[in-house]
């Protein structure tokens, strides 16, 4: 049997690559002969630019910058290697991602984008005339505000003050000034590499969807939301487009909204961007089951993240699709209808969080070896 297994990383817990060790390890005790086909994906999110950097034969470059609560953390981006211009990608989750915020401390609307900015500098001091930006695994939902901050832009008040940090404070926001921005920044192409579902407002806009995910009271969802569309408004004002309603507008807290926008930066289908190279096509062609997976299925699974996309390109060719998880949450029965045909979650009784955590390959194995059991069984009956 053939397997190809094409999982993203687990938050907080694992990246990609050893999800795909911990899957590959539990096809193997029961398949010992199997042909294992592993393909650990990124989605732009944490771990994506180490991954690219190794991959292309690049270089990580180590930077401090302003964290999502306003302290310095040790952050990276990655050159790229390759012909080509000259690029860096530059990784949300690495200077404003949720794991750099205390869970104590987790209330979205209080967060900076300003660590990505000041990564985005970082990139342009190495000379690169090419910068993707990846969204996913943030911690914020500012618009990007901080990060148009830190490369020389105004958010100002209705007295020309700066506003502040944070997207409670965009409630105040009435003017961007974007005559201070770096001048660097007019020689650079800035591709945002974004979840295409993600949109910045309205009843699907970031702060209802993620905010719950990301530590918001459903008090400071409205406040978030609310405050979101008056910098939408701003943006289409600056833009001359309305950017709210723009595919990935939201990625990242409304990040790819403020880069577009505020920067004239790109918004792709992140799939697009980073996938390019996968050659995922001809790998799902020879495969008998393909086995995808991240730390969480629910609602959100089908508009857009890696399973979804695996699972879609997966049902093209006519190959069946398991999905292995760590916990199943509301609505991943919306994940059958996209393409995934059964989903594994590698917990089986009440297990205190760190100690899932500390076991999590053990545990995804064993769900693999569990669950493949089960399939071959009905594979014996169907014979």
């Amino acid at each position: 049997m053939r397997f190809l297994v094409a999982p993203t990383g687990f938050k907080e817990c694992l990246d990609a690559r050893e999800v795909a060790d911990a899957i590959g390890a539990g096809i193997r005790r029961v398949v010992p002969r199997a042909v294992v086909d592993a393909m650990p994906l990124i989605d732009g999110g944490e771990g994506s630019a180490r991954q690219l950097a190794g991959t292309t034969g690049g270089e990580l470059v180590p930077v401090v910058v302003t964290g999502p609560v306003g302290e310095p953390v040790r952050s990276h981006f990655a050159l790229l290697g390759g012909d080509g211009p000259r690029t860096a990608f530059v990784e949300v989750a690495a200077a404003a991602g949720l794991s750099l915020v205390p869970p104590g401390r987790r209330d979205p609307g209080l967060t900076t984008s300003r660590g990505v900015g000041e990564l985005i500098a970082a990139a342009l001091d190495a000379g690169t005339t090419r910068v993707v930006v990846g969204c996913g695994d943030s911690g914020i939902c500012d618009g990007g505000a901080g990060a148009l901050q830190a490369l020389g832009a105004g958010v100002l008040d209705s007295t020309g003050r700066p506003v502040g940090s944070g997207g409670y404070a965009l409630a105040r926001a009435r003017r961007i000034d974007t005559s201070g921005l770096d001048p660097r920044l007019r020689g650079v192409k800035l591709v945002i590499a974004a979840n295409p579902s993600n949109v910045l407002t309205g009843p699907h806009g970031v702060a209802r969807v993620f905010g719950p995910q990301k530590g918001a009271t459903p008090a400071q969802v409205e406040e978030m939301a609310a405050a979101m569309s008056i910098w939408a408004d701003l943006l289409r004002g600056h833009g001359g487009a309305r950017i709210a309603d723009l595919p990935g507008s939201g990625a990242s807290g409304g990040l790819g909204a403020g880069l577009a926008a505020g920067l004239g930066g790109t918004l792709r289908s992140r799939f697009d961007v980073l996938f390019d190279q996968a050659d995922l096509d001809r790998r799902l062609a020879v495969a008998d089951l393909v086995i995808t997976g991240e730390g969480a299925i629910d609602a959100s699974t089908a508009r857009g993240k890696v399973p979804a996309e695996v699972a879609r390109l997966a049902k093209r060719r006519g190959k069946p699709v398991l999905a292995i998880t760590g916990t199943i949450g509301p609505g991943a029965e919306s994940s059958y209808d996209i393409g995934i045909d059964a989903i594994a979650g590698i917990l089986t009784g009440p297990v205190d969080l760190a100690d899932a955590i500390s076991r999590a390959p053990e545990l995804i194995s064993d769900a693999t070896a569990r669950t493949l059991r089960m399939l071959l069984l009905g594979r014996s009956l169907a014979a």
